[in-house]
């Protein structure tokens, strides 16, 4: 009985496996839609109004602060209305600043916007915090006198800036139109 050496067998397998090439398969991207913003000016007893996405509710405390909520999302935008009082506007500027800076540990990337529109008086920065921190998105407006005004954007989620990113770009463009928007009273 003649015996098949094992090189043989061997040679064969791979030979016979080297016959079909590999396929790379492109990386996956999860595609989600949002609807198309519809803003609607907010109402309320504060000293200061906005226009807000109607995909979102606002829940009011009683110093003027609002939370806009995305359910959809599980994402937050927390607005913190704050009088100026005695001349503190440079330590509130100092402040929001430095709440946006302390995210460098995580963020890739802050890019700054500034917002100036002297004829609503509105004063401000937008700042786009790319990469895992613990927020996407922060601002502050102020009218230089009597009102300041801070927001942070916040998911109810981990923070992984590539499976949220879809809906950090769409709340971020809700951001600018709160920004575009702010009116004092």
């Amino acid at each position: 009985m003649n015996r098949v050496s094992p090189l043989v067998v061997l040679a064969i397998l791979f030979f016979a496996s080297c016959g079909d090439e590999v396929l790379v398969k492109p990386a996956a991207q999860l595609r989600l839609d949002y609807p198309e913003p519809v803003y609607r000016e907010t109402q309320s007893d504060c000293p200061y109004t906005f226009d807000k996405n109607e995909a979102a509710s606002l829940s009011l405390d009683d110093n003027c602060n609002i939370n806009v909520i995305y359910p959809a999302m599980r994402a937050t935008v927390y607005l913190t209305y704050i009088p100026i009082e005695d001349n503190k506007l440079e330590g509130l500027l100092s402040d929001a600043q430095k709440l946006t800076y302390d995210h460098t540990i995580k963020a890739n990337e802050i890019l700054e916007q500034p917002r100036v529109d002297p004829e609503a008086k509105v004063y401000g920065m937008y700042y786009m915090i790319n990469g895992d921190a613990a927020t996407q998105s922060q601002f502050y407006v102020t009218d230089s006198l009597n009102h300041f005004l801070t927001g942070s954007l916040y998911f109810d989620a981990k923070p992984n800036f590539d499976s949220i990113y879809p809906a950090v770009v769409y709340l971020r463009e809700d951001i600018r139109k709160i920004m575009e928007t702010i009116r004092w009273e």
